[in-house]
């Protein structure tokens, strides 16, 4: 990951203001997500490889959470002269408080999924944060690896290419901070499997079972259709095609920005599979379509709605914002997202009811 990369508005790659992994709110239960709630088997005792997890998430969220603070509190660290950040005001000061909030969300997430009293929270208010944690996070699990090996096997930027660019962060920000979200990411995949399996394994264990109505059926085959027109977007401006970008953007591109494009490619076609496949219903494992719909899902409904938020609120410096194109992908992501979320809890509550 290059600082010209982290410049690129809204591209579909990651900087160091990106979403954190847990967004949502607690306050109101989401009308996506069911309360499926059942009641849970006792909770054992926590062993050595959940007490590990916990410990390594927790300890993820210490370098994004003392950046954050640090710039809140005034300080420079990481962020060379001459960055647009020194200049950004209010809306920076807003986006990093809003952003360390995310983060520390974690630290709740980890004790709900490890301490007992954590089996009798509402359904709702953990499979808000989850599915938002899971949607923020998968693209960056996808993508960061993958440019960090396109940098090593020496497709990424050059050094002059990089000097030549604007300051925006130094360079050891991007690789301690989304080390820190893939670890968190990873830890928390770990604690919250079996934790879903002890409160809610009847859910997803077995045959997907019957077709879902018809009704259903449409609204996976359009959540396919959107995810087919994503995907082809995103592939062809992974493989250096430049319509519908900004000049600014086309001019950024690099093999790392085409990690990005393609991790998000990745997500769109598991959202759109995972639809179609939970409607179909059948005698397939409903594990394998309910992980393509929920990861899928989630990562192109919640990195939708952060790009496309992202693109209407104020521009750092002179540069431009996104195409209308880039926009109106980024409301087909969140679209897409969103049809397949609906599959998904339909078929969460056919299984509450059989």
């Amino acid at each position: 990951m290059t600082t010209r990369d982290a410049r690129t508005k809204h591209a579909p790659q990651y900087s160091a203001s990106a979403p954190s992994p847990s967004a949502p709110s607690l306050s109101a239960p989401s009308p996506s997500v069911p309360s499926f709630d059942s009641a849970p088997a006792p909770a054992p005792a926590t062993g050595a490889g959940r007490r590990i997890l916990a410990a390594a998430a927790l300890a993820a969220t210490a370098p994004y959470l003392a950046l954050k603070t640090a710039w809140l509190a005034g300080s420079r660290i990481g962020i060379p002269d001459g960055s647009v950040l020194l200049e950004a005001g209010p809306f920076l000061t807003v986006a990093n408080a809003v952003t360390l909030a995310m983060d520390a969300c974690v630290i709740l997430l980890v004790l709900v999924l490890t301490r007992p009293w954590g089996l009798r929270t509402p359904a709702w208010m953990l499979t808000v944060p989850v599915f938002t944690a899971t949607g923020l996070l998968t693209p960056i699990l996808l993508g960061f690896p993958g440019q960090l090996l396109v940098r090593a096997l020496g497709f990424g930027d050059g050094p002059e290419v990089a000097a030549a660019r604007e300051p925006f962060l130094d360079s050891w920000v991007f690789i301690v901070v989304y080390t820190g979200f893939t670890v968190q990411g990873l830890a928390l995949a770990g604690l919250f499997v079996p934790y879903a399996r002890r409160r809610w394994g009847r859910r997803w264990q077995g045959a997907a079972g019957e077709r879902l109505p018809s009704s259903t059926g449409v609204v996976a085959a359009a959540a396919a259709s959107g995810a087919l027109v994503l995907a082809a977007s995103f592939l062809y401006w992974a493989f250096g095609g430049t319509a519908g970008l900004s000049a600014e953007r086309a001019e950024a591109f690099s093999a790392e920005s085409a990690v990005g494009s393609v991790a998000h490619a990745m997500c769109a076609l598991a959202a759109g599979a995972g639809a179609l496949l939970l409607a179909r219903g059948g005698a397939l494992r409903a594990r394998w379509p309910l992980g393509l719909a929920w990861i899928g899902g989630a990562a192109t409904l919640a990195w939708g709605a952060w790009l496309l938020n992202a693109s209407l609120g104020p521009q750092l410096g002179d540069g431009e914002g996104p195409s209308a194109a880039a926009q109106l992908i980024y409301a087909g992501q969140m679209v897409t997202g969103a049809l397949t979320t609906a599959v998904l809890t339909r078929f969460l509550i056919s299984r509450r009811e059989s």
